[in-house]
């Protein structure tokens, strides 16, 4: 077993007990909520580690590292998480299983018509702002991405009446400066908005290593974690 194995093996246990203490604190069972794996810039020698272990899940925010990755881990479920260029919906859709981040309507039409191609089922969350829990006087929410929350219903019923795509529910990040537990309360309130119209769309996709324990509180479905499992991101070349 090699030294960095060891190390993965130490995180994920850690992040375990970390997921296993909130659910408890939000009077949830432990298998209301997956953990994604963000691999983004790590080697797929670590990914391959992290499945080992037991991880099922993986995501990506790059189409270059996806496709790079997916192929060499075909038992994981793919997520991608990050904002996607239309023209690149069908690699996208070759590999991942769940897109996260669906946030305009032409992405819609390029990811079903690359679901269709591919004739497979992509489940699709919408990206919701939450730039209103931000601090007022910085423009750090809109940089994070994502729809206003009175355009998730136009979205939905796009993805709802989309062939190939499946309507999975929600996704949103934090606002820096924000105060996580008041940001993720307004997401629970989008879901549950969305889910009222849309039964079947109950994933909602929030928290990462800083405020996870906020977002299963929260009702969170998936979180997406990557420094605490594997540790600071190497730098790009």
């Amino acid at each position: 077993m090699t030294e960095r194995t060891d190390e993965l093996r130490s995180n994920l246990q850690l992040v375990q007990e970390r997921i296993e203490k909130a659910c408890q604190a939000a009077g949830r069972s432990r298998d209301e909520v997956t953990l994604v794996a963000i691999t983004k810039t790590f080697p797929v020698s670590d990914v391959r580690a992290l499945a080992a272990l037991g991880i099922g899940d993986a995501g990506e925010n790059r189409e270059q590292e996806l496709k790079q990755k997916a192929p060499d881990c075909p038992d994981l479920r793919w997520h991608f998480v990050g904002q996607l260029q239309s023209k690149k919906a069908r690699s996208i859709v070759r590999y991942a299983s769940a897109v996260h981040s669906v946030d305009r309507l032409s992405l819609v039409s390029a990811l079903s018509k690359a679901a269709v191609a591919e004739e497979k089922t992509v489940r699709c969350l919408i990206q919701v702002s939450l730039a209103a829990y931000g601090p007022a006087d910085a423009a750090t929410g809109a940089s994070r991405g994502g729809v206003e929350p009175s355009a998730v219903p136009e979205l939905a019923a796009a993805i709802a009446t989309a062939d190939g795509l499946e309507l999975g529910g929600v996704m949103a990040v934090a606002p820096l400066g924000s105060e996580p537990a008041e940001a993720f309360a307004g997401l629970r309130e989008v879901a549950s908005r969305l889910r009222s119209e849309h039964p079947g769309a109950d994933w909602i996709s929030a928290g990462m290593t800083g405020d996870l324990e906020a977002a299963i509180q929260q009702g969170a479905t998936h979180v997406r974690l990557g420094r605490a499992l594997l540790g600071t991101r190497p730098r790009l070349g």
